[in-house]
């Protein structure tokens, strides 16, 4: 079978598919595997019991690899390499902060037998640029290499891992865009009228280090002057220019400042978050003698792009909008350098450095733009925010929100949890951010309504501009892409078509079986929304 893209979502579908003995092509666009944890650089963002529930076998196989790594390869104190749950870089938003390079290195591990084996062929620097579609079943997909060349790839199935759901519209497969409307969803929080176009913002990361008394500022950027007086016009009002550490609080939508000092090893009381530690993935002292630099993963909402799309446009409109998203993220590195407030009353930290190695690329930025929001199949069932929001979820069945739970889906093949998080969007919509329930993950939500042989393997399954921001997170993508494979491959050995399985209640039974047995959790205990 073919799995279209390599990121999470996508190695996590291959696996599955290989471990059940199917051959398996694997594409990828940039030169690393791994997409949201290496080519985007963000690390894990995950829910609070991801530890002991609430990931898939093999999800936790990996975040165990990761540790393992450390302590194999890395010179780390005694200490750290003790600490049974190790956080790497010490970062606040997850307990597994670490180095893109290290999530390559171990998901080209988890792949390497069946490489070896010839089971498995990885194409990187390939994309999808048309398809070939008999009926309602895809025969092929035409790949454009970076070197310009093409090749083509048959399969009896295709898995559709990219991060923009690319295959949807090479396909001819019915998908949707951004903001659905109410009338057709039913959805509070949505608009009355659909707005395509509405898409959530995207950003290109970076990783930066701190070196006092050194000066690496870089050449002020082309579009400097834009950004550093650019103020945005959004719904709910933005407080003041975006090049300030004042925002938009996600939650309340009031004016939140934050601190920021890259020489802090734990935020200071009463100071409010220092961005420095909350996406660090590096933290020198775990390291014997303090060896070397803390370094941060810079993924904030200073450096998110919301003046344009890069799916829904022309190819050249999309290019215009990922250079300016760069120049975006260089810009605030710039500002940071030479005018940002300190908390000692000065202005810009020169010692920052952009940290070309950490990312592989030769101007320091990610691979790949870090992508909230894809493309979405028409599916066969949508998950909307009446299956999910804490607050909706009580007003329907008339319930205090500490009693309630998700909705149960019958054809479950995976869980989740995360907040409804949607970050600003190229529609001028503020944060909308609001508590979501520990949630399942639905099989008809990864089948398109007509295609036969084409199966959603990351964000572009169905669910809504709104519930897509509970599924877009790395756990999430990953247990898609897992069930997505397994049910490519079951589908094979059982000669019959996904929906098929979905809709015959023993069918399903037996996949549901299956995919436990393999360590795919699909419901939850009782837990508290997030």
């Amino acid at each position: 079978m073919a799995v279209i893209g390599a990121g999470t979502g996508g190695c996590a579908a291959a696996l599955a598919a290989l471990r059940a003995g199917r051959r398996v092509v694997l594409t990828e666009e940039t030169a690393w595997i791994g997409g949201q944890l290496t080519s985007q650089g963000v690390p894990p963002d995950e829910h609070p019991w991801i530890e002991s529930f609430g990931g898939t076998q093999s999800y936790r196989a990996y975040r165990d690899a990761v540790r393992a790594h450390y302590r194999r390869a890395f010179p780390l104190t005694a200490e750290a390499r003790g600490n049974r749950q190790l956080n790497p870089g010490g970062g606040l938003v997850s307990r597994l902060t670490h180095e893109p390079r290290v999530s390559l290195a171990v998901l080209e591990e988890m792949l390497a037998p069946w490489v070896s084996a010839g089971q498995l062929v990885i194409l990187r620097g390939h994309r999808p640029v048309a398809a070939g579609v008999t009926g309602d079943r895809v025969r092929e997909v035409l790949l454009r290499g970076a070197d310009g060349g093409t090749r083509t790839v048959q399969a009896p199935y295709f898995i559709d891992a990219t991060e923009q759901g690319d295959l949807l519209p090479l396909t001819g497969t019915e998908h949707v865009t951004g903001f659905e409307s109410s009338r057709e969803t039913g959805e509070p929080s949505a608009p009355s009228e659909a707005q395509p176009a509405n898409i959530q913002s995207f950003t290109v990361c970076f990783a930066a280090s701190y070196e006092p008394g050194a000066d690496h500022t870089l050449e002020k950027p082309r579009e400097y002057a834009f950004w550093r007086d650019y103020a945005p016009k959004l719904k709910p009002a933005w407080p003041g220019k975006l090049l300030a550490w004042p925002y938009t609080h996600p939650i309340t939508l009031e004016p939140r400042d934050v601190a920021f000092d890259p020489t802090a090893d734990t935020a200071t009381p009463g100071s409010g978050v220092n961005l420095w530690l909350y996406r660090r993935i590096r933290r020198r002292l775990n390291y014997t003698g303090g060896a070397g630099a803390d370094i941060t993963l810079v993924n904030w909402p200073h450096n998110d792009y919301w003046l344009g799309n890069l799916h829904g446009v022309t190819e050249a409109e999309a290019s215009r909008h990922l250079e300016r998203a760069k120049q975006l993220s260089l810009s605030l590195l710039y500002w940071m350098q030479t005018e940002a407030p300190r908390p000692d009353g000065k202005q810009g930290w020169p010692g920052l450095r952009l940290r070309h190695d950490i990312m592989g690329t030769a101007d320091g930025l990610a691979m790949y733009p870090y992508i909230r929001e894809s493309r979405r199949i028409r599916a066969e069932f949508t998950v909307t925010e009446q299956h999910v929001s804490t607050k909706t979820r009580a007003k329907l069945l008339g319930k205090p929100e500490n009693e309630v739970t998700a909705e149960a889906f019958a054809d479950s093949v995976g869980v989740g949890s995360y907040r409804i998080d949607l970050h600003p969007s190229s529609g001028g919509d503020n944060y909308i951010d609001v508590s979501s329930l520990p949630f399942q993950i639905p099989l008809g939500a990864l089948i398109p309504r007509r295609v036969d042989n084409l199966i959603a393997g990351g964000k572009n399954l169905g669910v809504t501009h709104i519930t897509n921001g509970c599924y877009r997170l790395h756990p999430v993508e990953w247990n898609i892409g897992e069930s997505a494979g397994a049910l490519a491959a079951f589908a094979l050995t059982k000669g019959v078509a996904p929906r098929g399985i979905r809709n015959d209640a023993k069918r399903l039974a037996e996949f549901q079986a299956h995919i436990q047995a393999q360590g795919i959790e699909i419901a939850w205990p009782r837990l508290t929304p997030r």
